[in-house]
């Protein structure tokens, strides 16, 4: 990269997160590209060299375990097989859980606003930050409600396949029993060792279970405005702490403490895969820095190789080119690529490859706040669709509150949900996409195959007859045998033509706890592979 190419993804980033001092980012030369956009989403990480990524490297002290998987793109590329779990099980709980659910206000940056924007709101409801600091929120997160078996229990419920833990957010708090770190929840705030217990409790259900990680990004997290910054400099108070400087990495952003944070980053994973044996380790956006990739092809190569020795399929999850080194995001390595939310980034159209994408239940915040506004279950249930039509994985998130509740209106969610999956999951689980994955319309349809089986999930109930164009006997190969309506016994009557597959609907509705999205299973057709994937 040019230094004015550079310069330029820096003023970009400048100009997005409203400006911060020369002092407060990274600086320009320690860039990397790692993706179109209107800026790099890799200066979310530690804005590293070359040299402090080598020495981050050279300390990490755990031995690379034995088995084929050596850090290098070539390794990981010749070696490296999506888990066949993965493929099929389609739909999944994340959760954004941790200290910031405590203010429960804004978002789940609560640590970066309280420093910035939300300075003022923070004041007058704990007392200004040299009093009480990010810190003192800690103690106050207790879980002191929290069920693991209850959690689990409902998620099995929802019809979730994966639950995804929150190991560690941008707040650098560890929610696990942790050596590497003492900033963790078995030491403080609820100890308990959160992912151990959660961990315990969703594979008692036989569900999967993994972890997410976005502590790299806490390394320029908090950037603090000119004034309040000098405050606590002077003060010697909270991000000035010299007792809780290696948790804010505020006081502190040479270069020796940025190589002692990413040697940190290695061995905080390295602990979470040796104690819990994830079945999917899951990177925030932080890592995808180009420069970061000798750290990154570490972990994954100690991952890989610890996972043939348990004897299991895992995965890591990225985003973005973080495991790309071409910066083409359709040529990932050793990684599942990750799409945030489906209204901004996910797929057009049916997707080669595995892929997930990530989405909130609240349309203001991924974490628990006061006044969380909720997506409705039939618009999840049509997210699922769409996700799974096109050939990806919907990983759903939730927002538990800081004593471990999940709000009732959440669990109706999850409920509704599972309720759904009941009638409808063989459309969803174990399938792959047709040649497209919709007929636009209203009603609309969405298809998904299961070998010879394809499923049409319509988007609302009919008025009349159910009419698909799609399946038009001039447009299809092989002649339609039957037609049935999951959750009402009976095959169904039907006609097909030049016209499409025409299918006359029982007089009543059918159950349907989402109050949306109706499947009718057909046999008969000979189904191909995908092709394009846009919808005609």
């Amino acid at each position: 990269m040019t230094r004015k190419i550079a310069l330029l993804l820096f003023a970009a980033f400048w100009f997005e997160q409203g400006g911060r001092t020369q002092d407060q980012l990274p600086r320009p030369d320690r860039m990397g590209v790692t993706n179109t956009g209107p800026y790099d989403y890799g200066v979310m990480g530690p804005p590293a060299t070359p040299a402090i990524v080598a020495a981050a490297d050279k300390a990490v002290s755990k031995p690379m375990p034995d088995g084929p998987f050596q850090p290098s793109w070539d390794s990981l590329e010749k070696n490296y097989r999506t888990p066949s779990w993965f493929e099929d099980a389609k739909f999944g709980i994340f959760m954004h859980w941790g200290v910031y659910s405590v203010a429960a206000h804004h978002n789940e940056w609560y640590e970066k606003h309280m420093y910035g924007a939300e300075a003022e709101w923070h004041v007058e409801h704990f007392g200004p930050q040299e009093k009480f600091g990010y810190k003192d929120l800690i103690p106050m997160f207790t879980a002191a409600k929290w069920e693991p078996d209850a959690w689990a229990t409902l998620f099995r419920k929802s019809g979730a396949r994966l639950v995804m833990g929150m190991a560690e957010h941008h707040d650098n708090f560890a929610l696990w029993d942790s050596q590497v770190t003492p900033f963790n929840a078995k030491k403080m705030g609820p100890h308990r060792d959160l992912i151990g217990d959660l961990g315990a409790a969703v594979r008692k259900q036989g569900l999967k279970f993994g972890v997410s990680n976005h502590g790299v990004e806490n390394f320029t997290f908090i950037n603090p405005p000119p004034d309040l910054r000098e405050r606590l400099k002077t003060a010697k108070a909270d991000l000035f702490d010299p007792a809780w400087a290696a948790f804010y990495n505020v006081a502190d952003r040479s270069d020796p403490a940025m190589t002692r944070f990413l040697t940190d980053w290695v061995n905080r994973n390295i602990e979470l895969i040796d104690q819990y044996q994830p079945d999917m380790l899951w990177f925030d956006n932080g890592v995808n820095l180009r420069l970061l990739d000798p750290l990154k092809l570490r972990v994954a190569a100690y991952y890989y190789n610890r996972a043939l020795q348990w004897g299991k399929e895992v995965s890591l999850a990225t985003k973005f080119n973080a495991y790309a080194p071409s910066n083409d995001d359709t040529k990932q390595i050793g990684s599942i690529i990750d799409f945030e939310k489906v209204s901004a980034r996910s797929p057009a159209g049916i997707r080669p490859g595995p892929w997930m994408v990530d989405d909130p239940i609240g349309s203001n915040s991924w974490g628990y706040i006061e006044g969380l506004r909720l997506a409705s279950a039939g618009s999840i249930v049509g997210k699922l669709i769409d996700t799974v039509s096109k050939g990806g994985f919907y990983l759903f998130n939730i927002s538990p509150m800081a004593d471990g509740t999940i709000s009732q209106d959440q669990q109706e969610v999850l409920l509704k949900i599972g309720a759904w999956l009941e009638i409808n999951g063989e459309a969803i689980y174990g399938t792959r996409p047709w040649t497209k994955f919709m007929e636009s319309g209203a009603p609309s349809y969405h298809f998904t195959t299961k070998g010879q089986t394809l499923y049409a999930i319509v988007s609302a109930w009919p008025g009349g007859d159910a009419v698909i164009g799609s399946l038009a006997s001039d447009r299809v190969a092989g002649k339609v045998e039957s037609v049935a309506l999951l959750g009402h016994s009976g095959p169904l009557e039907f006609t097909q033509d030049g016209q499409g597959l025409r299918i006359k609907l029982p007089t009543s509705l059918p159950t349907n706890p989402s109050a949306t999205a109706w499947t009718f299973k057909i046999t008969g057709l000979k189904l191909v592979r995908p092709g394009s994937g846009n919808p005609k």
